[in-house]
């Protein structure tokens, strides 16, 4: 049993790890920096072929609530939990859908609207997606007007996507074909909690953007109340993949700690993900009537915007600026003081 208020070092959390063809790694907070934590909750990979017998440990910072995967595989293991039927990183391309009102997607928490074209600057322009995934996004902002760069891990996704005859770029940022001050737009959507180092991330967007420029980060939100009545089965959880877990909060925190303006965060309704929290509870602790009702699609739809309209909903969308003017540098001392002696 592991004691709530430390946090287990590799070696205790799987006596022998040697089993395992990864390397763990320990962390201190992604945000602050402090090493001081707590546990918040241990679960498994709930993807079929998982490590059997394997579970990972949730924490949060004592010092600025950030909540992080503590211990974690290292960033040069993690391809291993990533099969090659990944659903996001399936590619698949499909009429662009219809773009609702924007007063429809405000009242309801879907469809959002950032994600059918409606940014907060419009083509002509160029726009990074990180982590682009499926290329779907792409293909709906090159239609818009965009000029579109995609970015991911997966060699599988950026040849396809390059088959199909998209820009898209093997790796993680920085990147060496990526000028700074070259995107009116970067996006991050669901994969800024999958990378090591975060706060690097969003420095060399920062960097990538004109001044400006905007950023649009969608990520799980640990905060949402499907995160609270599931725990170890919400579908956010995604561990080992998911290594950072924002609350609105730890979010403006970060993104305001690498010079971002932050313009607003806001939830959006996925009711897929909670129906699917509600069918991994049923498959770990049998059927509830409440579990099934959720499984409901009428019934998920209720539940999950009553979550939005509380301010619980589970995905958060952050929309944040790189400021249109920085500070101008400091004049140096001994040139200072060679215009004063004038």
């Amino acid at each position: 049993m592991i004691d709530p208020m430390v946090v287990p070092s590799p070696v205790e959390y799987a006596a022998d790890s040697s089993q395992y063809d990864f390397r763990w790694e320990e962390t201190d907070c992604l945000l602050c920096g402090q090493a001081e934590a707590e546990l918040v909750l241990e679960a498994a990979d709930p993807l079929p072929g998982g490590q059997r017998g394997l579970r990972f440990a949730v924490v949060r910072c004592r010092q600025c609530g950030l909540v992080y995967t503590n211990p974690r595989p290292d960033a040069a293991s993690m391809f291993r939990f990533y099969p090659q039927d990944y659903a996001p990183h399936a590619v698949r391309f499909r009429r662009p859908p219809r773009p609702k009102p924007l007063w429809f997607s405000r009242l309801f928490g879907r469809p959002c609207p950032e994600r059918r074209g409606r940014l907060p600057c419009q083509p002509p322009g160029r726009l990074l997606d990180f982590g682009c995934g499926s290329g779907a996004f792409l293909q709906r902002m090159a239609a818009c007007g965009w000029e579109t760069v995609g970015l991911d891990i997966a060699p599988q996704v950026v040849h396809a996507l390059q088959q199909r005859g998209f820009r898209a770029l093997l790796g993680s940022l920085p990147h060496p074909q990526l000028a700074p001050r070259s995107f009116h737009v970067i996006t991050m959507w669901q994969a800024l909690e999958h990378v090591h180092q975060p706060r690097l991330i969003l420095r060399r967007a920062w960097e990538l953007l004109v001044p400006g420029g905007y950023l649009i980060v969608a990520v799980p939100n640990f905060a949402s109340w499907p995160a609270r009545w599931f725990q170890q089965d919400w579908f956010g959880l995604d561990l080992p993949r998911h290594l950072t877990h924002f609350t609105p909060e730890t979010l403006t925190a970060m993104l305001t700690a690498e010079q971002f303006w932050v313009h607003s965060v806001r939830g959006v309704v996925h009711v897929d993900w909670l129906r699917s929290s509600a069918q991994r509870r049923i498959a770990r602790c049998g059927p509830r009537w409440y579990l099934r009702l959720l499984q409901w699609k009428p019934a998920a739809d209720v539940a999950a915007w009553l979550c939005y309209v509380a301010g619980k909903a589970e995905c958060l969308l952050a929309t944040a600026q790189r400021p249109p003017r920085e500070a101008p540098a400091p004049i140096p001392a001994a040139f200072s003081a060679q215009r004063t002696a004038s």
